[in-house]
């Protein structure tokens, strides 16, 4: 349900106390001064949950104040890690009560990041929300929106751009280092096995499942429904374009200089396994984008599970001059950016390289290595309020974003769609146009996306 635009602060704390989270308790915005401690709330510890509390950990002046998550088992362990005992919750609403909270991290399933998120910026909250921003089109255009409303500062996790070495390598494409720059690639590798099978069962003691569910259909437990799996169920999840594959489609699109595109075609499937998964493990993904000089470029992004071969040297191997090119029997996941003097390629296990390879020769160029510590630009800019500091925010999330729902819209509905920037909507295709706001599915109440004005 939608609430009122002209509540009351108290009525916003009794809101989130019953249904759900109100409107902003309004701008008026305490600036934190270089040495305040910023108080950090997790949600969603399980996988990259733990690398949220590991990496906020380090940056100085920052305290762990609360952990969020739905199953009492893994927030009492990651307590027990944590100096300190910070406050716990299994239900967010309750969380966002507390006046005390800076800022929340979510690393939450795909299906409650946006709605977490907006709840947090109608709270008087800054977020750092985790890879995909949203689980479909319309809910991330709302969560922009209600970062602009509410003047949070929301950092999307997307990482790759806070590393020094790739923000060099996007210079690279920029000053001519290889030409006219045409077309990108981006690949995500990954020797994923079966899921296999799952049958219903009791859920978990310490599993608040109706909680975890939240905005989706409420559907029997299964272990192929819960942690991780959740990510190659539609309900849920986006499949590995929408988890792994938004970084580099994000690397992708800064490079190439683009934003929405007018075209877009995914051909692909489920192939090899018989099991649970409904997402394809198999899937290529076109991308034309329309430039106001009248040109155009190209992005072609691939997803592959299991056994593959390497691609331009990327796969766990340094991308620098004189290490061998191929590896030959480990995961690729990076970009290679196509130009009229050569190309570039950036990767490695930790996705922060890169390195050009010039003319028909393939003669080695340019090459650099090193990550860069996004956690610490979010806090950098929690403290000074200048949003134009952020190396990801959340209007670029969204765009990026916006191309996995596209190409998973073309995937499922089994034809090219034409988009329009302008509009944000797929022109002629009422059909793609509710895929992309998940009409089918809906939000069960109360755990419903607002409509942000």
């Amino acid at each position: 349900m939608t609430m009122e635009s002209d509540m009351t602060r108290r009525d916003v704390l009794k809101t989130v106390a019953s249904t759900t989270v109100g409107l902003s308790m309004g701008s008026g915005i305490a600036v934190l001064g270089a040495n305040d401690r910023v108080r950090v709330a997790i949600c969603g510890l399980n996988g990259r949950g733990k690398d949220h509390i590991n990496g906020f950990s380090r940056v100085p002046n920052v305290e762990i104040a609360a952990l969020c998550d739905v199953d009492e088992n893994l927030l009492r362990k990651r307590r027990a890690e944590l100096d300190g005992k910070p406050q716990t919750y299994v239900d967010v609403r309750k969380l966002l009560e507390d006046r005390s909270i800076d800022a929340i991290s979510i690393a939450t399933p795909n299906h409650w990041h946006s709605l977490m998120a907006i709840w947090a910026c109608q709270a008087g909250k800054d977020v750092y929300v985790e890879k995909p921003c949203s689980h479909n089109f319309w809910e991330g255009s709302q969560l922009v929106r209600a970062a602009e409303k509410y003047n949070r500062i929301v950092q999307h996790g997307t990482q790759i751009r806070s590393a020094p070495a790739i923000q060099e390598a996007m210079k690279s494409l920029r000053d001519d280092t290889l030409g006219e720059v045409y077309l990108a690639r981006g690949l995500c590798f990954k020797w994923r096995d079966t899921i296999g099978h799952a049958p219903e069962e009791a859920v978990p003691a310490g599993v608040h499942y109706d909680l975890w569910t939240g905005p989706a259909p409420l559907k029997p437990f299964t272990r192929n429904r819960f942690h991780y799996q959740w990510h190659w169920n539609w309900d849920t999840g986006n499949g590995d374009l929408g988890n792994q594959g938004v970084h580099q489609i994000d690397v992708a699109r800064w490079g190439l200089g683009v934003k929405f595109p007018s075209r877009i075609s995914a051909i692909g499937g489920h192939f090899m396994f018989d099991d649970d998964q409904q997402t394809p493990n198999t899937l290529n993904c076109a991308f034309e984008f329309d430039l106001p000089d009248g040109k155009r470029k190209m992005m072609e992004f691939g997803v592959r599970h299991w056994i593959t071969n390497n691609e331009a040297g990327i796969g766990r191997a340094n991308l620098s001059a004189g290490v061998k090119r191929f590896v030959g029997h480990h995961d690729s996941i990076g970009n290679v950016f196509y130009g009229s003097k050569g190309y570039l390629a950036t990767g490695d296990e930790d996705a922060s390289s890169y390195e050009v390879l010039l003319g028909r020769d393939q003669k080695s160029g340019a090459h650099g290595h090193g990550g860069g510590n996004h956690f610490a630009n979010f806090i950098d800019c929690v403290r000074s309020r200048k949003k134009e500091d952020l190396t990801a925010p959340i209007q670029e999330g969204h765009i990026s974003c916006a191309l996995v729902h596209l190409a998973n819209a073309s995937y499922r509905l089994g034809r090219t769609l034409r988009f329009d920037p302008e509009t944000e909507r797929v022109v002629g295709d009422d059909e793609a146009n509710s895929l992309l706001r998940d009409a089918s599915r809906g939000y069960r109440a109360p755990f419903v996306v607002p409509e942000t004005v």
